[in-house]
């Protein structure tokens, strides 16, 4: 029977990296904390968001560009930072390194990213924003720190909603681990999916690149729970380039925030995989616009599914959006041609969305849109 490997939109990509990737990693990938039921609610409530088109309005010329930190961008969207990238294929970082190179968008290289930042940084031609996970305890993220500052990055990604990492049962089923280990089950998982498995086992197991060496091993379980506003602070002072916090779902928090000296917010209840009765995403991204202001830099993640749903984040008061899930099953399709057709597709669809909507431009998206 044919087996069709287009990429159409975000379900195909899901589908064809089911079928491909081992069950442990599509798990990893796909899960969420709990029972799922905020992941659910989020995608609920972003679907249920109605919009209104519009005619004869000559939408002929469109274009998708934006601007960050006032720095233009080929594309609306941005590549969300994902630890073990490479779990995915072996040159997963280096794809989205691409990707965003190609097209002047940021990609978030994670903590725990399978390439190095240095690496990372160059492959993206410099649009490469670093991503680090705040704790008490702030001898390893100073030298992170120290290594982004001196290879240039601008943009620093502070991820706060990670307190104690979220139960994740379908994990927990599978085995998962970091730094990434294999016994019996997940050999037999492996061998069950050759395709994966050879090209992994040539290239060897993914890595954690920015750890090893004279930076030790990073601790996935490791308790975040004592960093507090007063090491943001510290934070801030010592950072001259953008800095950004990530992770934020309360009004009281992005005014905390901003009264710091953060230069942007990004909302997000990180793809739903921390807390399980967290409130929808897109309903906290309302609520912080209105407290912040309409000039403040707000960004939003968690639950993109096509260029409709970018559409909806921009008019709920994002400036900029960011994906991370629809990149990884992609890859896991179809490798670098399945990156260029997802990034296509929603490039497509937010242009299309645009036209129905009688619009030209992103600047353009109020909450006049909606139905």
């Amino acid at each position: 029977m044919f087996f069709d490997t287009t990429i159409h939109c975000y379900d195909d990509a899901r589908r064809i990296a089911k079928r491909r990737l081992p069950w442990m990693v599509f798990d990893y990938i796909d899960g969420t904390a709990g029972t799922g039921d905020g992941a659910r609610r989020n995608r609920d409530a972003i679907q249920s968001i109605q919009l209104q088109p519009r005619v004869l309005n000559n939408v002929e010329n469109r274009t998708m560009g934006a601007k960050l930190f006032d720095a233009p961008t080929g594309l609306p969207f941005g590549i969300a930072p994902m630890g073990m990238c490479n779990l995915t294929a072996p040159t997963a970082d280096r794809l989205l390194a691409g990707l965003a190179a190609k097209h002047k968008i940021p990609v978030g290289v994670s903590t725990v990213s399978s390439t190095s930042l240095e690496d990372m940084f160059r492959l993206s031609d410099g649009n490469a924003w670093f991503q680090l996970y705040i704790s008490r305890s702030m001898e390893t993220a100073e030298r992170l720190i120290a290594r982004a500052k001196a290879v240039g990055y601008e943009t620093l990604v502070l991820t706060v909603d990670v307190p104690e990492v979220g139960r994740r049962p379908r994990e927990l089923r599978r085995g998962f681990k970091m730094p990434f280990r294999i016994g019996p089950r997940q050999f037999i998982d492996f061998a069950c999916h050759p395709g994966w498995a050879l090209p992994q086992l040539i290239k060897g197991k993914p890595e954690m690149a920015n750890f090893g060496g004279t930076f030790g091993e990073f601790d996935r379980e490791e308790s975040r729970a004592g960093a507090d506003w007063d090491l943001l602070a510290k934070i801030r002072e010592g950072w001259t380039g953008n800095l950004v916090l990530k992770g934020v779902l309360s009004d009281l928090d992005a005014l905390k925030a901003q009264k710091l000296g953060v230069d942007a917010v990004q909302v997000s209840s990180h793809g739903s995989r921390q807390l399980d009765s967290a409130p929808p995403a897109i309903h906290a991204l309302s609520a912080i616009r209105q407290a912040v202001g309409p000039d403040f830099p707000l960004f939003y993640d968690s639950g993109i599914r096509s260029g409709e749903d970018i559409v909806k984040a921009y008019a709920k008061g994002a400036d900029f959006v960011f994906a991370g899930r629809p990149f990884s099953f992609a890859i896991a399709a179809g490798g670098a041609t399945g990156l260029r057709q997802m990034s296509d597709v929603l490039a497509q669809e937010v242009s299309i969305t645009l036209a129905q909507l009688g619009l030209r431009k992103l600047d353009e998206i109020t909450s006049s849109v909606f139905a």
